[in-house]
């Protein structure tokens, strides 16, 4: 299996590559179960985002990512789930197109995570930004929260994503065209 070597936050990896179609790949990157990599991600992203009062993240493989962020600095992280839960009251839906997934998503925060996140400095938290799908539907439910959007992180930024100049980034990851 063809592979793309990686090195963030101090840390190498071989991921897998992984074809797309129309002749482009990209670097299979997961963060799950991989509990060294995630540690020194989220000390090395920690170090470069602006203050912030909560991360919000979809309901994906940035998970660990926030979660280790969170438990590092002390402050919460509210996760935009991929369906409705039965305990998630007044819930507010946004849709996403993202890269890695077929088809149209819906993501979903509850009313009492819209309330929390009403007034306060959000920063966005994804383990990797390509087409920016997944960023814009978590930036439109702060939005409807209330929210203040003030940053957006990821590990990798993949493809023209590494060009943006509005959010943070450990690394970038090239598209692997054939």
């Amino acid at each position: 299996m063809e592979t793309y070597h990686l090195k963030v936050a101090g840390l190498e990896r071989d991921l897998p590559v992984c074809p797309l179609g129309n002749g482009v790949s990209i670097a299979g990157f997961v963060m799950f179960s991989d509990v060294e990599l995630t540690v020194a991600c989220a000390t090395e992203l920690l170090k470069k985002v602006p203050d912030f009062e909560v991360m919000l993240t979809a309901e994906s493989k940035g998970i660990p990512l926030a979660y280790e962020m969170s438990r590092q600095c002390g402050k919460r992280y509210i996760l935009a789930r991929k369906s409705k839960k039965l305990y998630m009251k007044n819930a507010v839906e946004v849709e996403v197109n993202s890269i890695t997934t077929s088809g149209l998503q819906k993501l979903y925060l509850s009313g009492d995570d819209m309330e929390f996140l009403r007034g306060k400095k959000v920063l966005l938290v994804d383990d990797v930004i390509s087409t920016g799908e997944s960023l814009h539907a978590l930036e439109k439910l702060t939005e409807k929260a209330g929210g203040i959007i003030c940053g957006r992180a990821a590990v990798l930024a993949e493809g023209d994503a590494a060009n943006r100049d509005d959010i943070v980034f450990l690394s970038p990851l090239p598209l692997i065209h054939e």
